[in-house]
C-alpha cells in the first residue's frame, strides 16, 4: 500500500463517518417531532426514550443508510479531488485509472465488513430493544394473532386445522387433526374445543370423535362430552406474529426459525429468507455504489461538484427503488427470495463496470 492509497482511504473513511454522524443527528431531530405526542401521552420515562429508543435508533438508521452514505461520501471528496486536478497529476505520473480505484474498493470493503457484522449481530440486538419500545408505546398494532382458519404442519404426516384461536385463554374452536401415509388420509380427529394445558406442548381436547380409515372399512370412535390430554408439536407462541419480527432477530436465530416454520408449513418463512438475504446483500451494495461514485466524480466537469452530487443522488434513488421493489416481489413469492434480493446488486454491479470503463475512455 502506497501513500496515495492511504491518502484516498483516509479521505474516504473520514468523509464517510462524518456524513454518518451528521445525517444520524438530522434523522433524530426529524424523528422527535413525529414521536413527541406518543411520548407525552404514554406512561414512558425519559430514560426509556433516550436509552431504549434513541440509543438503539442510531444503529437501525445507519444500517439502512450506509450504502447511500458510501455513495455520497465518495462523490463528495472525489469531486473535490477532480476539481483540484489531483487526478490529472496522478494520471500524468503514470498511475493507471483502474489502479486509482483500488483504494476506493479497499475502503468500501472495510466499511462493508463492519456493515455485514453489524447487520447480522449488533443491529438486530439493538433493534429488538427499539422494537419492544415501539410495540409497547408507539405501534401497538404491530402484534398480530393468527386467529382465523389457521393451518399447521406438525410433522411430515400430520396437519392441524383450527377455525378460530382465542389468545385470552389459549384455546381454539373447531379443531381438526389429520394423519396421512403418503398422499392417503388414514386417520383424523375432530374436536369442538382445544385448550392449552401446560408447557412445553400439552393440550386438552374436548368433545371429539376419531375416524380411522382401513382400506374399505372405517372405524368411528365418538367421545361426545369427554376430554383427552395429548401432546402436539404446537405452542401458543406459534399463533403470535409481529410485523417487525424479522428486524428483531439475530441471523442465527432467523435460520433456526426458518427451519422451524418450514417444518410447520408456515408461509412467513419466505419473508425471513428475504430479510436474511438482505442483510448479506446490503454490504455488497456499499462496494458497488462506491465504484459508481468513483466513475461519476473522478472526471472533472464544467458543471462542478453539484452536477456530480445530483447524478449520485439520482443513482442512489434508483438503487433504493429497485431494492424495495425486489424485496416486495420476493416477499409475495413472485420470485425466488435469493434471486429477488440480489438482483439489484447484479444489475447495478454490471452498470458500475460499464461506467468505470466508459469513464476511463
Amino acid at each position: 500500500m502506497k501513500k496515495i492509497d492511504l491518502y484516498i482511504i483516509k479521505k474516504y473513511l473520514g468523509t464517510f463517518f462524518f456524513s454518518m454522524l451528521l445525517i444520524t443527528m438530522v434523522a433524530i431531530v426529524v424523528d422527535i417531532p413525529e414521536r413527541i405526542d406518543r411520548f407525552i401521552n404514554e406512561p414512558v420515562t425519559w430514560k426509556e426514550i433516550i436509552f431504549d429508543y434513541y440509543l438503539n435508533f442510531m444503529p437501525w438508521i445507519n444500517a439502512i443508510l450506509w450504502p447511500l452514505f458510501a455513495l455520497i461520501s465518495v462523490i463528495f471528496f472525489t469531486s473535490r479531488m477532480a476539481k483540484q486536478t489531483e487526478f490529472v497529476a496522478m494520471l500524468s505520473a503514470g498511475i493507471s485509472y483502474y489502479r486509482l480505484l483500488l483504494p476506493y474498493i479497499a475502503g468500501a470493503c472495510f466499511i462493508a465488513l463492519i456493515h455485514w457484522y453489524g447487520n447480522n449481530n449488533i443491529v438486530p440486538k439493538s433493534t429488538r430493544i427499539k422494537a419492544e419500545f415501539e410495540n409497547k408505546y408507539i405501534y401497538k398494532s404491530n402484534k398480530k394473532i393468527d386467529s382465523d382458519n389457521v393451518q399447521f404442519l406438525l410433522d411430515e404426516n400430520t396437519i392441524a386445522y383450527i377455525r378460530y384461536y382465542r389468545k385470552r385463554d389459549t384455546s381454539a374452536l373447531d379443531f381438526r387433526l389429520e394423519n396421512y401415509e403418503g398422499q392417503e388420509l388414514k386417520k383424523y380427529l375432530v374436536a369442538k374445543k382445544l385448550e392449552f394445558k401446560e408447557y412445553p406442548n400439552t393440550w386438552t381436547i374436548s368433545d371429539y370423535y376419531i375416524r380411522e380409515i382401513r382400506g374399505n372399512r372405517e372405524i368411528l370412535d365418538v367421545r361426545k362430552g369427554e376430554k383427552m390430554d395429548t401432546v402436539l408439536n404446537l405452542v401458543p407462541k406459534d399463533f403470535v406474529r409481529y410485523k417487525n419480527q424479522r428486524e428483531m432477530m439475530l441471523s442465527s436465530e432467523m435460520r433456526e426459525l426458518i427451519d422451524y416454520e418450514r417444518s410447520k408449513g408456515i408461509s412467513t418463512a419466505n419473508n425471513l429468507v428475504v430479510e436474511l438475504q438482505r442483510r448479506n446483500a446490503d454490504p455488497v451494495s456499499i462496494i458497488i455504489l462506491t465504484i459508481i461514485g468513483f466513475a461519476i466524480a473522478s472526471r472533472k466537469s464544467r458543471e462542478g461538484a453539484g452536477f456530480h452530487m445530483a447524478m449520485g443522488v439520482g443513482v442512489g434513488a434508483l438503487f433504493v427503488v429497485a431494492s424495495r421493489f425486489a424485496i416486495a416481489f420476493s416477499n409475495t413469492v413472485s420470485i425466488d427470495p435469493v434471486v429477488g434480493v440480489w438482483l439489484p446488486n447484479i444489475i447495478f454491479g454490471l452498470i458500475s463496470v460499464y461506467m468505470v470503463v466508459k469513464a476511463q475512455q
